[in-house]
């Protein structure tokens, strides 16, 4: 899929909470939808198995914390033209990476300075 008409979907979803977010990927009419709803899935699972699965993503209010897609490599490829000619197609693809942030903070991160020092 090309980036731009991937960066249509991206904006509506940058800096939203998880689940908002997960709403309109999933009633979004553009195949984007459903590759960015896949890579949210996997980037709240991610987040989750950092924390060793103790943690659930649900209790510390997730959100979008950067998104933005880039321009992969180009499939080029040709097509058969009138008058014996040859047309160029260009496949285009794209990176996206998406980074989420809790709100909420971590149990762990709320340790006592002196705790620390014992």
């Amino acid at each position: 899929m090309s980036p731009r008409k991937m960066r249509l979907v991206v904006n509506n979803i940058r800096g939203k909470k998880v689940g908002e977010a997960l709403s309109i990927l999933r009633y979004t009419k553009n195949e984007a939808g459903s590759w960015l709803e896949k890579l949210l899935l996997s980037a709240v699972a991610n987040w989750e198995y950092k924390l060793d699965g103790v943690e659930s993503a649900d209790d510390y209010n997730l959100f979008i914390k950067l998104v933005f897609v880039d321009e992969a490599a180009m499939l080029k490829r040709f097509r058969p033209a009138t008058h014996g000619r040859a047309a160029r197609i260009h496949k285009r693809r794209n990176h996206v990476t998406l980074v989420v942030e809790n709100r909420k903070q971590l149990e762990r991160d709320l340790v006592a300075p002196a705790e620390e020092e014992a």
